[in-house]
């Protein structure tokens, strides 16, 4: 499992420089932990990876505490849901939120960085494909939600992130975001996981997040 993971690493970022149309801007990959125990994560934060990517407060604080002590250069991901009640916690945890997606969190989330004097990198997230049952905002409402954290916050909102149906046209759904992405002058885009990173690089993503083809599957009972 160990060097499987850092090798599959590896022909995932050389895809990706072949891949990518703009040699100036190499995608970024987010190894999505989630799940997985320290002693996987390990030999690729050994190897030289940084970029990290979790989905529960909880678990990122009990799995990452003690490692980002020891090495300030890792950059965390919060690639699921936040509620608004946790947003104190995250802003100490992470260093990216892709998952910016109500005024209430926008404004907790201001309100907890200046509290603790840090700033972090914000995606929002559209719900592209106006499913109930993940987070996002509608597609016709970005730029009003947009507006509103510029008008009414600080947070540093560099980018859309994007999760598309499953089992859909899904070069439709990143075809109309990159374009939205690019007309609302973002330089990033969170786009782009283990089955279709490929497809996402070609709409100028710059963060994939690949967890299964690099880790192999889940445990879907943590």
């Amino acid at each position: 499992m160990t060097q499987e993971s850092i090798n599959k690493l590896k022909v995932i970022q050389e895809n990706i420089k072949n891949l990518s149309f703009d040699n100036s801007i190499i995608p970024e990959v987010i190894c999505i932990s989630k799940t997985f125990g320290m002693d996987k994560i390990l030999p690729l934060i050994n190897s030289g990876h940084r970029h990290f990517g979790e989905n529960k407060v909880q678990e990122t604080e009990k799995k990452w505490n003690e490692i980002r002590y020891k090495n300030d250069s890792i950059k965390l991901h919060l690639v699921g849901k936040l509620q608004s009640n946790k947003a104190k916690k995250a802003v100490e945890l992470f260093d990216f939120i892709h998952s910016l997606d109500s005024t209430k969190l926008a404004d907790n989330l201001q309100k907890r960085e200046n509290e603790i004097k840090k700033k972090l990198s914000y995606f929002i997230q559209v719900n592209i494909g106006n499913e109930p049952q993940k987070g996002g905002v509608q597609l016709h409402e970005v730029e009003s939600f947009l507006k509103y954290c510029k008008t009414n916050t600080k947070l540093n909102i560099i980018g859309l992130m994007v999760i598309p149906p499953f089992d859909t046209d899904v070069e439709k759904y990143f075809s109309e975001i990159s374009l939205l992405n690019t007309k609302l002058g973002f330089k990033h885009l969170s786009m782009g996981m283990s089955e279709d990173y490929k497809l996402a690089i070609k709409f100028k993503s710059t963060f994939l997040r690949i967890g299964s083809a690099i880790f192999g599957p889940r445990n879907i009972n943590k």
